[in-house]
């Protein structure tokens, strides 16, 4: 006769309070980025935010 082990895999747990800070301090990051590009005067980075940038209704004429 033979005999198995079963293991259980541990889950872990993140606090909700570390998701919450990982997440806004993308979007945060994201909308840094996002709007440095607009004032930018390149025109190679002008043309790559354009569309986006239209779309959250910022200026850039």
């Amino acid at each position: 006769m033979s005999t198995q082990s079963v293991s259980r895999a541990q889950s872990v747990s993140r606090p909700v309070s570390s998701t919450f800070l990982q997440t806004s301090s993308a979007l945060i990051f994201g909308a840094v980025i996002l709007y440095a590009v607009g004032f930018l005067p390149m025109d190679a980075a002008h043309n790559a935010a354009h569309d986006t940038r239209h779309s959250l209704a910022f200026p850039c004429h």
